[in-house]
């Protein structure tokens, strides 16, 4: 069974009042200790050394409730107020009993994540696994540093495993650290919670965010050896394209012009001309692509990369101190990415 949460768009965080104030810094540091005592870890074996419960607010209530029936029951002698109390307060502890062990034993496997743009939802994949002969009911994990974000929740079976999604948002580029996430449970009866904090050992390798418009793609380098000049036209694509022959690799079709020829009622396909491609060269140069900052040329860079892979062009790449000669395919674009996302 699986579950998947979303982390929502990013907003003003609400302000805390005073009077709350000196709670929420005394949770921060529960939270920064109980950090620090756990290493980081892809697979985490919840015991009784890594689980934590507290009561509830329904708890809290619950107990101030027996309070009260204990204390009319003492002052009018009521027998049955007696029964009541401590039969509601022996379910109470039954119950908390049975909250810590729906949560310890279980192990936690987290599958490392594959790389994103920045402003991407990363994807986290958690393994729970249970080898124990009884069910577990209730079982959540979200990231705690988004106490925004949903909890997803799924049961795990008797012997078996149960797989959850989680989603969080990469607001930079770069090799990032994973949040800490938080497995918890409020089974069976809510009036405690147990929880575990565990800190993934894995990082996620963040792209640049792709510009969204970005400019045609910049002339051609001629070859050493070779004259000429090739340039990009407004939509993208070299030219110097001749009529579709027999045999020609399907990728060297134009097919925006393949479609607009369609539309206007006519079959004619047109091909890029390999003879001009092969006296040419098509760099992605860092100090050439026209944009102010760093972050923005990483981002143009980007988009031309992703335009070019569609395109199916040879490309190379040169940013400060590292130049990728120009090839094409999916190793190449995933080499170009990690460059610019590390630059």
């Amino acid at each position: 069974m699986s579950a998947l949460s979303g982390t929502p768009s990013p907003t003003t965080a609400p302000s805390i009042p005073d009077r709350w104030r000196p709670v929420s810094r005394l949770r921060q540091r529960a939270r920064r200790w109980i950090q620090s005592r756990q290493p980081r870890t892809d697979t985490l074996l919840l015991t009784q050394r890594n689980v934590y419960i507290l009561p509830t607010r329904p708890g809290l209530m619950l107990a101030l409730t027996l309070m009260l029936l204990l204390v009319a029951s003492i002052n009018y002698q009521l027998n049955l107020g007696y029964l009541l109390t401590f039969l509601l307060a022996g379910s109470a502890l039954v119950g908390m009993h049975k909250c810590h062990g729906n949560l310890r034993g279980l192990s936690l496997h987290l599958s490392p994540p594959a790389p994103v743009h920045a402003g991407q939802a990363v994807s986290l994949e958690v393994r729970l696994s249970n080898p124990g002969r009884q069910e577990r009911y209730g079982i959540a994990m979200l990231v705690d540093d988004a106490p925004q974000s949903a909890p997803a929740w799924t049961d795990v079976p008797a012997q078996g495993d149960a797989l959850l999604h989680l989603a969080w948002r990469a607001s930079r580029r770069g090799r990032q650290t994973l949040p800490t996430l938080r497995a918890q449970t409020l089974f069976p009866l809510g009036v405690f919670r147990v929880w575990a904090l565990w800190q993934p050992r894995a990082d996620v390798l963040v792209y640049p965010a792709p510009e969204s418009h970005p400019p045609p793609l910049p002339p051609g380098e001629p070859m050493p050896g070779h004259g000429g000049h090739a340039r990009a036209n407004n939509s993208g694509e070299f030219d110097g394209v001749r009529a579709y022959r027999r045999g020609d690799p399907i990728r060297t079709v134009v097919w925006r012009k393949a479609a607009k020829a369609f539309a206007a009622g006519r079959d004619d396909l047109v091909s890029r001309d390999l003879m001009i491609t092969q006296r040419q060269q098509l760099w992605l140069d860092h100090a050439r692509c026209g944009a102010p900052d760093l972050e923005s040329r990483l981002s143009r860079l980007c988009a031309w990369v992703l335009l070019c892979e569609r395109l199916g062009l040879e490309y190379g790449l040169r940013l400060p101190g590292t130049e990728i000669a120009p090839d094409i395919g999916p190793a190449h674009r995933m080499r170009c990415l990690e460059a610019m996302a590390l630059a």
